[in-house]
């Protein structure tokens, strides 16, 4: 083994031992969060919810059921509250969003569809009224004539093909053959 090699598998190596290193500590960590939150809920469970202790009369148990009722009642209403502050504060976000996107000029482009515009309607959508020059973009070409190749000629001169059979046939009773057959 060469020397460099030596080198880039220890360097391998080292880097492998500090990744594993990493998600020791890494998981150690999300241990202790996971421990600290459960003190914490503990904690909170505690002071706002005292253990129940029921009472022997069936009054008593009345009252009771009838506070945690009224308790039940303003957590929900809390609950809905927080709901809609949540939804108006989304709703403000998604709007500062999109301003944002605006003025930076970063918007999703829709999909153009091809449309056939002559170059007056072009300008007229552009320029509206102000719109005045009229563009024949065909105006300015040249006119050329085109030189007639004798294939051209002979399609053209051919049109019926009973009027020049006598030429394509080349023997007399093939012509009378076929008039006999056209009667």
């Amino acid at each position: 083994m060469s020397d460099e090699e030596k080198k880039r598998r220890a360097a391998t190596a080292r880097r492998q031992h500090l990744k594993s290193a990493m998600l020791q500590l890494a998981v150690t960590e999300i241990e202790k969060e996971a421990a600290a939150k459960e003190v914490e809920k503990q904690n909170y469970l505690a002071e706002h919810c005292p253990p129940l202790s029921l009472p022997g009369s069936m009054q008593e148990l009345q009252e009771l059921c009838k506070k945690l009722h009224a308790k039940i009642d303003s957590v929900d209403e809390e609950r809905y509250d927080t709901e809609v502050k949540l939804q108006k504060t989304n709703k403000e976000l998604e709007d500062l969003n999109q301003k944002l996107f605006d003025l930076r000029g970063k918007f999703k482009r829709p999909p153009l569809r091809r449309v056939r515009m002559s170059a007056d309607a072009m300008l007229r959508a552009l320029l509206g009224s102000k719109h005045k020059v009229c563009m024949d973009l065909r105006a300015n070409l040249k006119q050329v004539k085109k030189e007639d190749t004798e294939k051209e000629k002979d399609l053209r001169d051919v049109g019926d093909w009973r009027k020049n059979i006598e030429e394509k046939s080349g023997m007399e009773g093939r012509k009378k053959m076929f008039e006999a057959g056209e009667n």
